[in-house]
């Protein structure tokens, strides 16, 4: 049985522990999850019309959450790691592209703006190793539903770590709680069925030691990214704010829906006509015969003395289309972004108008990027303690691409304008979005060049008594 006794050094308390936030957020991450993969609860009607309208409430979901989340996640790109002069740096550069960050860090980002929170886990890899001979970094991507870290009250410092997963290899739940100096692996003593424990007695420690399995990273090698949280809040996904708007737009296009297909036509009316009507033998069910079937070619003749005929109006669906437009600027305001994903009136607008209307989306994205980067940082600096690296990767710099978009004649001519005045090229690159690794081969593509255009000049000549004056200077 393990040891509940409150207390962060106790490995066994802290499992029990973040387990169980594990468990309690996991009913809110599947419902942020449903919304940003367009499946949220299905609009209601009347318990009457429940039945004939079910159909309905399938097709009347319109995912909106998932594009406000990803007009967020497709300007987040971080394009590598600096060293603090800004220089490109071989060994982070390597490590970034041996563990593929440059397409994992979008499944992070993802997590982060559907869930609130995304992680990286950083550990030793398995195969590779760094010239020291010490395992190479491995860094994985994490999902929220799996990993938690608890943080210092006083400090705001992560302190502990823990991953749990169900495994589909031998049916059991295995966790691994982690310290700035060590970790400690558990698993359930039962299979499980996919949903893990996280009562005392289901786990059992799984470690050779108890004094755990220790390691040399110096920090908690579990990073969390969350989303932009405030203070004293836990983070909430990107469309967190337009929930309710999208279950409103989604009732509001039920409705539209139910108007068209039953009173979006005309529907025909007629009085004064006696209809036939006939008994079935065995069930002994009456039925009215129909004689008027709707056709080009059909003639409606009643005998009826005063027979009419008509038609009512059709339902007039324009309301519903306004409103629907009005629901969905109202859900893009309020999560700041941009209009002209529903374009809607937006015809033929210039470069100047899709600045201004990227101006509040672009500074939520660099709020993600100055809290992401920190994240970034961090993930690096465990690399290289991993890696044997006694260089301080705290102060590196983590390079973004630029969240706003600009045309390339926009930026070929602010380029031009600031090498005029006397930029480097490589930070004129730089400013253009190159990675760390292509800056340094524009530049030194640049400067062999210059080197080979010198080579190629004709040599000054050599003095002769035709251009020397009597002092001995050559003159022309």
């Amino acid at each position: 049985m393990l040891d509940e006794t409150p207390d962060l050094d106790n490995p066994d308390f802290m499992l029990l522990r973040l387990g169980r936030r594990l468990r309690k957020r996991q009913g809110v991450l599947d419902e942020w999850w449903r919304y940003y993969r367009g499946r949220p609860p299905m609009p209601q009607l009347p318990k009457n019309a429940q039945a004939a309208f079910e159909e309905f409430q399938r097709k009347a979901r319109t995912n909106f959450c998932g594009i406000i989340a990803n007009a967020s996640v497709h300007r987040l790109f971080a394009l590598g790691v600096t060293g603090p002069d800004g220089a490109p740096d071989d060994r982070a550069s390597s490590w970034w592209q041996l563990n593929r960050l440059d397409s994992r860090q979008k499944l992070v980002w993802r997590c982060a703006m559907a869930q609130s929170t995304g992680y990286m886990l950083v550990g030793p890899h398995p195969t590779r190793v760094e010239d020291n001979s010490r395992p190479s970094p491995l860094i994985t991507a994490e999902h929220p539903s799996e990993c938690v870290v608890e943080y210092d009250p006083e400090t705001g410092e992560p302190v502990v770590g823990l991953k749990a997963w169900h495994s589909d290899l031998d049916g059991y739940g295995h966790a691994r709680v982690f310290y700035d100096d060590r970790s400690f692996p558990y698993r359930t003593r039962e299979r499980t069925g996919g949903r893990l424990p996280w009562g005392p007695d289901s786990w059992q420690y799984a470690g050779d030691s108890d004094e755990g399995e220790p390691h040399d990273l110096g920090r908690l090698p579990l990073v969390e990214f969350a989303r932009m949280p405030d203070l004293g809040e836990d983070p909430e996904p990107e469309f967190a704010c337009v929930m309710d708007g999208q279950d409103r737009l989604n009732l509001g296009v039920l409705n539209r829906m139910a108007a068209s297909r039953y009173s979006g036509f005309r529907q025909k009316w007629i009085k004064g006509h006696k209809f036939a009507k006939k008994r079935d033998p065995e069930t002994g069910l009456v039925t009215v015969e129909q004689p008027f079937v709707p056709g080009p070619d059909n003639i409606w003749v009643s005998e009826g003395e005063q027979a009419q005929f008509g038609q009512l109006e059709a339902t007039d669906l324009r309301p519903f289309l306004e409103e629907h437009a009005s629901d969905v600027r109202d859900m893009l305001i309020i999560s700041q972004t941009p209009a002209y994903y529903y374009a809607g009136d937006l015809i033929n607008i210039s470069a100047d108008t899709i600045a201004a209307l990227d101006l509040l989306h672009v500074a939520k994205v660099r709020e993600h990027i100055a809290a992401f980067g920190e994240g970034l940082e961090d993930v690096m600096g465990l690399a290289a303690a991993q890696a044997g690296v006694l260089d301080d990767y705290t102060e590196a710099t983590v390079r973004w691409a630029d969240p706003q978009y600009l045309s390339p004649a926009v930026q070929a001519d602010a380029a031009t304008k600031l090498a005029s005045i006397g930029y480097p090229l490589d930070v004129i690159a730089e400013r253009l979005g190159e990675t760390p690794l292509q800056v340094r081969r524009i530049a030194g593509g640049a400067a062999a060049q210059k080197l080979l255009a010198a080579s190629l000049l004709p040599a000054n000549p050599a003095p002769t008594a035709g251009n020397v004056d009597d002092e001995g200077v050559t003159g022309g």
